[in-house]
């Protein structure tokens, strides 16, 4: 039976979900339940409007098409789910700057985090608040935040830099004072210092991965609760091979590595050391 849809809106037919459905996963490895129909009508029916389709049959026609590669992008974009903030699960930043940055050794002075799934980029910058405020040395330091995602159009606006000025109020005061600049109207602005720690890149996690490592620290929160478990194990996995000896592991407040993988030993609260 086909979802239900008001006078004039086109519905999506159980074969429709079932096409989009498997296009999601293929191109991204999210995995979308029954009960997310009404998120994928409400998101897609905006496409459909903007490519001119009458019908969501039409729309998995175009998936598959010459054009499909191009309109995959489209559509994990509009599916995946942007929810992030600033500071977000405070605790592991808390961690970052008082037990793992102060420990790095200093020979060599090589530090290398990745933002793993960073949506607009807030998680990024507040990573790069914490190096620079818990490492006063740190321009002497060759340290480098990676921040990928597979949404396009959240890597465009977390590389600008630039957010309403009421979403950057969870950014502690001194941190604001140093790293955040005002801009005209609503708008606040990452200071250039701040930005040119962070290199923003396009990815795929269940892609090839271009970057050689090791990386200190991954943070990957809220991103594998939207795959199943074989392919969490295999993400952990390669997480854990690109990983230096004893590096760590942050993941979302929801997620776990129980049963998943073996190759970390867990410090509560969602933080993780590599074992192996």
């Amino acid at each position: 039976m086909p979802a239900a849809a008001a006078p004039g809106e086109v519905a999506i037919t159980r074969e429709d979900f079932a096409r989009i459905v498997a296009r999601v996963h293929d191109a991204s490895g999210i995995k979308l339940g029954e009960n997310k129909r009404d998120l994928v009508y409400g998101r897609l029916r905006r496409r459909l409007r903007a490519l001119g389709l009458a019908s969501f049959a039409a729309y998995c026609d175009r998936l598959d098409g010459p054009d499909g590669a191009d309109e995959r992008v489209h559509l994990v974009n509009a599916i995946t789910t942007n929810l992030t903030g600033f500071f977000r699960e405070a605790h592991h930043f808390e961690y970052l700057a008082t037990e793992l940055l102060p420990g790095l050794p200093r020979a060599g002075r090589r530090l290398r985090v990745w933002s793993a799934g960073c949506s607009s980029g807030e998680e990024p910058y507040s990573i790069a608040m914490t190096m620079a405020s818990a490492m006063p040395d740190l321009a002497e330091w060759d340290a480098r935040v990676l921040a990928t995602d597979i949404d396009t159009e959240m890597v465009a606006q977390a590389a600008a830099g630039i957010y309403p000025a009421d979403r950057v109020a969870a950014v502690p005061e001194a941190l604001r004072r140093a790293h955040v600049q005002r801009l005209d109207g609503d708008r606040a602005g990452m200071a250039p210092r701040l930005r040119s720690l962070i290199a923003f890149r396009a990815l795929n996690l269940l892609g090839p991965w271009p970057m050689r490592g090791p990386f200190d620290v991954i943070f990957c929160r809220n991103v594998v609760i939207y795959f199943d478990k074989p392919t969490q194990r295999a993400l952990f996995d390669r997480f854990a091979g690109l990983l230096a000896p004893g590096g760590h592991l942050f993941i979302g407040h929801s997620e776990s590595l129980f049963r998943v993988s073996d190759r970390f030993a867990h410090l509560g609260r969602t933080i993780y050391r590599k074992l192996r």
